[in-house]
């Protein structure tokens, strides 16, 4: 059975069947504190690099190459992904982003990534 991953934009609601809750983004969101985020973690490390994210710009037509690229980046964080992985097998994991587009962004990458290990 794959790991209980759920991705979620950080600006919705906290709910208590989220379970572990990391902020995969780089940047803290806008207009947010830190109390009303919630969060567990917030792996900045995991993120993808500033240049990365800045040429995807949240395009759709570049998710592709931004995926591989950052599956690339993604391979110097083994350690901590496995370490999420783990917390799948005692509860959800829920992956915050920032972005607009619930379908291209990096939290959609990670899910996959983790899921695959």
């Amino acid at each position: 059975m794959p790991p209980d991953i759920i991705i979620k934009r950080i600006y919705e609601p906290c709910l208590p069947e989220d379970g572990y809750r990391v902020l995969v983004d780089r940047i803290w969101p806008r207009g947010l504190s830190k109390q009303d985020a919630r969060l567990d973690e917030w792996n900045r490390d995991i993120a993808p690099s500033t240049e990365l994210r800045k040429w995807f710009d949240h395009r759709a037509e570049r998710f592709a190459e931004f995926s591989k690229r950052y599956e690339s980046e993604l391979q110097a964080s083994v350690k901590d992904l496995l370490r999420l992985k783990e917390v799948t097998h005692q509860q959800r994991l829920c992956l915050l982003y920032s972005a607009r587009n619930e379908l291209f962004n990096q939290a959609v990458v990670l899910q996959q990534v983790i899921n695959s290990l």
